[in-house]
Parts: structure tokens; C-alpha cells; sequence
């Protein structure tokens, strides 16, 4: 049990100076601060739920004492809570008797649902509640940024600020959609290589969101419109599905693309384009792909076929 305490405690300490690296000042600690959640699930998905929890409140607790309750309320809403359940899940199943004893493990893809709907409420929470008051304080921040790394006679700056306003929700949602669900790759992987996780390594390639996935996005969508919190909340999670599909894309890409020798070409072109200035089209190009395949099942189509099953003697 002290054994047990111990790793907790250091894993909340990771995790606690991960969240507080951004404080020095350096461009690396923005993406550290980011992946701050990985050591909480790593003891989380290895040593189980109790673990990630005692790790969740000692870090918590420091940064509480270390930098005030705003910072401690955040590091729990971002980060513990986030991490904790997301453990959960992984570890999440249930034995079954037919057609042979096993146990069935929470599919990825329902995991895929549940980060997207952890990157909305983490968004919503750093924008909060009050729109025009977090508009006016983003204005002034946009407005200092840019001002003093573009010429104000070349770019119209209110014009750039304003559109800024617009899209960094959505985008805001989309990055932590991908960073979660980056960060639970890395957790899972990082304790398969340890020899830990407990349930098998799953196909990365098959994982499908749930069917009623494309109806709450189209319900979600048609609240997009109007202005407000529930405008705000909408074009968030939507912008969040949006990007679970995008990541159902690669899966789909992965599996169309098994027959072919240039199959390496191929992928490597995709992420490639991902990391450029014109992101936004094979982003789209991807959640287009991954709704085709929730409406479609491209994968069973058009996929490679699975050889018959050997005859039972």
C-alpha cells in the first residue's frame, strides 16, 4: 500500500509540474502543460482507479497551495478529473459467457465519444458562463498580441480580432479533443510497454463511434446559430465531434489504404498536410471521410476482406 502511495504521489507531482510549467516563460511548456494529464492516467490504466485518485488530490492540493484556488479549481476540472475517468474507461468491462468466456472491454470508440464530451466541458469552463465579459477579455488580449507582432498598417487588426473571437472556441475544442485522445494513446502504450495494461491492445483502425453519434451532431448543429451560452456551448461540441469523426477519418484511411504497396506514401501525406498551414482542408477532408463511413460503413464495403473461417473438424 505504501508502494501504491508512493506512485501516486509521484505521478501527481508529473502531472502537477506539467500543468505549472507554462510559468517559465518557454514555448516547450505550452505542449507540457497540455500532455499534463498522461501521468494520471499512465497509474491510472496500471495500478487502477485509486491510484490515479490519490495522485489527482495530492497534485491538486499542491498547485492549491503553490498558486491559489483559480489555479487549483482549473487543475482539477482540466486535468484530474479528466485523467481519473479516463482511466476508468479504459479499464472498463464486463465477463461474458457467450460465444466464449472473455471479458468485453469498453470499445475505443465509445472512449473516443467520452473525450470529446471531457474537451467540451473543459472548454466551456475556461470560457465560462458570461460570453461578452470573456469577449471583451480576449478582445484586449488579441488586440495586444497582435499589435505588437504585425505592422497595423498592413493587416486590419479589429477586422483579425474579431474573427479570432469566432473561431477560437471551435478551435480551442478541437485541439483538446486531439490532445486527449493523443494523451490516451500515449498513457495506454506507454503502460503496454511496461507490461501492465491490463485488457488487450485494441485495433486503432476499427474504432467507430456510436451509431447515435451523427443524430446528437446534427441536433447539436442546429443550435450553432444563435448567440449566447447556448450558442457558445453548441459550436463547441459540435466543433468537438466534429474532430472525434476527423480521428474515425484516420481510422478509415488506415483500413481503405491495407491493399495498397504506396499505403505508407499515403498516410504519411495525410499527417503530413495536418502539421501545415492548410491543416483545415485535410481536416475536413478526414471528418468527411468519417461521417461517409458512419452513414456507409465504408469499412465493411470497401474494406479488405477477412479470409473465411477454417472449417471445424
Amino acid at each position: 500500500m505504501i508502494g501504491l502511495f508512493l506512485i501516486a504521489l509521484a505521478a501527481g507531482a508529473a502531472s502537477a509540474l506539467m500543468f505549472a510549467s507554462p510559468m517559465s516563460g518557454a514555448a516547450m511548456s505550452i505542449l507540457l502543460a497540455l500532455f499534463a494529464p498522461v501521468p494520471l492516467i499512465v497509474v491510472g490504466i496500471s495500478w487502477g482507479r485509486l491510484c490515479a485518485a490519490i495522485g489527482g488530490v495530492a497534485a491538486m492540493a499542491a498547485v492549491l497551495a503553490l498558486f491559489g484556488a483559480d489555479r487549483g479549481v482549473a487543475f482539477a476540472v482540466t486535468i484530474a478529473l479528466p485523467a481519473w475517468w479516463l482511466g476508468h474507461l479504459v479499464l472498463l468491462g464486463r465477463p461474458m459467457t457467450e460465444p466464449q468466456d472473455g471479458v468485453e472491454w469498453y470499445p475505443p470508440g465509445s472512449i473516443l465519444l467520452w473525450i470529446a464530451a471531457i474537451a467540451t466541458l473543459i472548454v466551456a469552463f475556461a470560457f465560462g458562463t458570461d460570453v461578452s465579459a470573456t469577449n471583451d477579455d480576449l478582445r484586449r488580449l488579441l488586440s495586444r498580441v497582435f499589435t505588437s507582432a504585425v505592422p497595423p498598417d498592413t493587416v486590419d487588426i479589429p477586422r483579425l480580432v474579431e474573427f479570432f473571437l469566432i473561431v477560437a472556441p471551435p478551435l480551442a475544442a478541437m485541439i483538446m479533443t486531439t490532445i486527449l485522445a493523443l494523451s490516451v494513446v500515449i498513457a495506454a502504450k506507454i503502460t503496454a510497454i511496461s507490461g501492465r495494461l491490463m485488457r488487450p491492445w485494441p485495433r486503432l483502425r476499427d474504432t467507430k463511434l456510436p451509431p447515435m453519434t451523427l443524430a446528437a451532431l446534427c441536433a447539436i448543429i442546429a443550435f450553432c446559430f444563435p448567440g449566447g451560452v447556448v450558442g457558445l456551448l453548441a459550436r463547441i461540441a459540435a466543433a468537438a465531434l466534429l474532430t472525434a469523426y476527423a480521428l474515425t477519418g484516420l481510422a478509415v484511411l488506415h483500413t481503405l489504404t491495407l491493399p495498397l504497396r504506396t499505403r505508407p506514401l499515403w498516410l504519411g501525406l495525410a499527417y503530413a498536410l495536418m502539421l501545415t498551414f492548410i491543416w483545415p482542408l485535410p481536416m475536413l477532408a478526414m471528418i468527411a471521410l468519417g461521417i461517409a463511413d458512419a452513414a456507409f460503413d465504408l469499412r465493411h464495403r470497401f474494406g479488405p476482406r477477412q479470409p473465411p473461417p477454417l472449417p471445424v473438424p
